[in-house]
Formats: C-alpha cells, structure tokens, sequence
C-alpha cells in the first residue's frame, strides 16, 4: 500500500516537473546577464517616456525632476529587492510574482493581492502598446505619404495585431531574446531622436513654462494625471521575478548576481534615456508639448518616420515581454487545473484568444494619454513601489525605527500615495477625451 502510494506521489512530481519544463517562464534557465539587462532595458523604457516632457510641463521644472529622480530611486530600490527575494529560501526558487506573495501573505491571499494587479499591469500595458504602436504606425504612414488617402487607426491597430499573433507563439523568455534585443536598441534609438531633435530645434522664441491649465482644478487635475505618467514609465517589477526565472542558478553561483548586474546596466540606460527626453524636451517646447513628443516634433520628416517605426519595434518586443507572464498563467490554468495535455493546440489557441483580446480592447478605446494615468496609479504603484517593501517588511521583519524599516515606510507610505492620487487625475482625463471621441474612427 505504502509502496503505492509512494510510487503515485513520484508519478505526480513527475507530471509536475514535466510541466514546468513545459511552461514558458520555467521551461528554459540558461540565461546570460546581459539577457537580463536588454529584458528590462525593454520592459522599463516604455513608449511612456515620449509622455515624460508632458508631464513635467504638467508638474513643472522643480516637482517634475524631484519627481522623475525620486522615482527612479525608489523603484530602484524595490527591484534590488525583488531579485533578492527570488531565492531567500534555501532550495526554492520564487519564479513569479504571486508565488513571493503567497510565500510573505499566504497561499490564498498572496494569490488574491498580487495577481490582479499583476494581470491588471501586463494587460493594461499590453493594451497601451497596442494603441501605441497602431497609432506610430499610423503617423509613420501620415509622414511618408501625406497625399495618400487617410486609413484608420483601427486598421493600424490590426496590422500592429497580426504581427502579434504569430510572435506570441514563441515559448520562452529565451527564444524571444532576439526580438527583446532589438526592442531595446530601438527604445534608446527614439529616445535620443526624441532629445536630440529637441536640442538641435533649440528653445522655442515663445515658450512658456507656468501651467498650462486656466483654472486651479485643472492644474490639480493635471498635476496628478501626470504623476501617474511618470509611474507608468518604471513597470519593470511586474516581469522582474520572470526574468529571473530564466538565469541558472546554483549555491555557489546563485542568479541574483548576473540578474542584479542587468538591473544596474538597465537603469543607467533609463536615466540616459528618460532624463535627457524629460528635461531637455519640456526646455525646448514649454507647456506647449504634446502628450507624445514625436507629435511635436514634426520636422525633419525622414526622422520623424524613422522614429516612429522605432516605437512599432520596441512596442512589439514590449509586448511580448509583458505577455509571456500572462501567457504562462493562461497555459499554467489549462493545463494544471483543467487538465489539458500541454503541446502546441493549448499554446495555440490560450495565446491567439489572449492577442485577439488585448487588440479588440486597444481599438475600441485608444485614449492613450489618460489610460496610462489611470492604470499608472491604480495598478502600477503598488506592483512597483510599494508592494516589495511591505512583502520585504512580512519576510524580512527588519527592527523598527532601524534604517531598512524607515526606508520600507517611506516607499509605502509615498507608493499609496500615488495609488489614491494618480487614477482620479488619469480618469479625469479619460471622460474628457470620451466626450469628443467616436468608436473605430
């Protein structure tokens, strides 16, 4: 009988394994950390940094940098300790998000805290780019040929889509490397258009650096809508764990090394990228920026087409990013709990339903500067600013008033912050911009 039952239990690891090996974010550990540092180069340089000039002309010079910079530190600071975590238990791997929520609040409320803010951040960005990436293409098309007959950006959206259903098939984090790399150079690629064409069109005779908004309100209003811009520019946290997952790890050598090494060389890249846009593109145009930068620069007409095809890049390899996770619970519910045998029709059908999905949302709202205020606070604050300190506070449980502890409350207690102010900004923001919009136009 023992003997049964033992021999049921190996089976059952072994079914287990077999499914991990299987999965994409667990099926391939043998990441280098430089993989490491072009995934986050490409999941944090978001096309949010082409808002990040319209944002500071929302917050202005001195609350925008303190901002920026801040930001920048904090989110810093909670990754180092995310990669930390990845392995604090000796012989235990935290692959995922969720699975370090369960493991500081409990199986069942640590699935309930993490994975709808998770899945809000990974669909909502994978929404956004969409939109951007539709609407690049679309302007991309409007330069080159500004004779030709106007196609909708519905249409766009859709082209955008279509590239997105065959990529989405590939497993790993490893096969999409190559598509990841790529990203990354394109990010910083229009990032130095974006400045560079800044500096080279100089300060505007006529520009002007108070608030743009007539009255009190809608200052305040604008001014919290744009704090929700600069938190949706740092939502690298949401794959951070998933990334991990896919360098080898062993005692002597564990993961947390080459995974730290990337996060440095990625967040030095991120302060070349999105301090320069913020800064010197708020210098050069003043209040009068739009809410992506290459609107406003529309001159030299081959540069400006050139960069926009380099948001399309990055926002595909985006995407990819940030659907992998999404693509690994789809397929990690289907076939643990349903019971359907892992191959390629469950890959197939959960990734293409998933991208079928994210593109429907993308055309029928693409109200893209308010949605990225109102996802930035109500979901991205969390995942990024504060959810790792208060998990670190559960495991970790520092001495109070000590440096680690005040440092944790600092970041929750801003992070909540950002989570109560950012939305009502963003939302603001969106009924406006429904009040003169028509669907698939």
């Amino acid at each position: 009988m023992a003997y049964q039952v033992d021999r049921v239990q190996i089976e059952e690891k072994e079914r287990e394994k077999s499914i991990d090996d299987w999965l994409p974010i667990t099926s391939s550990r043998k990441a280098k950390w430089w993989y490491s540092a072009f995934h986050n180069v490409t999941a944090l340089v978001g096309a949010g940094v082409l808002s990040l000039p319209y944002a500071m002309a929302q917050l202005g010079w001195g609350p925008g940098i303190a901002v920026l910079v801040l930001s920048w530190i904090i989110t810093m600071y909670t990754l180092w300790q995310m990669v930390q975590m990845h392995e604090m238990v000796p012989g235990k791997r935290f692959d995922r998000y969720h699975e370090l929520g369960q493991q500081a609040f409990g199986d069942k409320l640590g699935l309930w805290i993490v994975v709808p803010q998770q899945l809000t951040v990974q669909v909502g960005v994978n929404i956004v780019y969409m939109v951007t990436g539709g609407k690049s293409l679309k302007k991309f098309h409007d330069v080159i040929c500004p004779d030709c007959k106007s196609i909708k950006l519905t249409y766009f959206i859709m082209i955008l889509g279509s590239v997105h259903f065959v990529l989405s098939q590939l497993p790993n984090f490893n096969s999409i490397s190559g598509v990841s790399l790529a990203a990354a150079v394109m990010s910083i690629s229009y990032s130095t258009v974006a400045w560079g064409a800044s500096v080279h069109r100089g300060k505007q005779s006529n520009v002007e650096y108070g608030y743009k908004s007539s009255s009190i309100a809608g200052g305040v209003f604008n001014f919290l809508s744009a704090l929700g811009d600069v938190s949706f520019a740092y939502a690298a946290h949401n794959v951070a764990l998933e990334i991990q997952a896919t360098i080898p790890s062993s005692p002597e050598k564990p993961s947390k090394k080459p995974m730290w090494k990337g996060v440095v060389v990625a967040y030095i890249v991120v302060a070349l990228c999105y301090f320069p846009v913020a800064f010197l593109g708020y210098w050069a145009f003043g209040n009068g920026v739009a809410d992506n930068i290459l609107i406003t620069l529309n001159k030299p007409r081959w540069l400006i087409a050139m960069a926009n095809m380099m948001v399309v890049v990055h926002v595909i390899g985006s995407y990819q990013i940030y659907a992998m996770p999404v693509f690994d619970m789809i397929e990690t519910v289907l076939v643990k709990k349903l019971h359907f045998p892992p191959g390629l029709a469950v890959r197939l059908v959960g990734r293409s339903a998933y991208v079928a999905l994210t593109m429907f949302l993308a055309m029928t709202f693409p109200f893209f500067g308010g949605l990225l205020g109102f996802f930035g606070g109500f979901a991205f604050a969390p995942t990024t600013y504060f959810l790792p300190c208060v998990i670190w506070l559960c495991v970790h449980k520092p001495r109070r008033f000590s440096l680690s502890w005040i440092i944790n409350w600092i970041c929750i207690v801003l992070g909540v912050l950002l989570m109560i102010l950012a939305p009502i900004g963003g939302l603001r923001q969106i009924v406006m911009d429904a009040k003169s919009y028509k669907f698939y136009s």
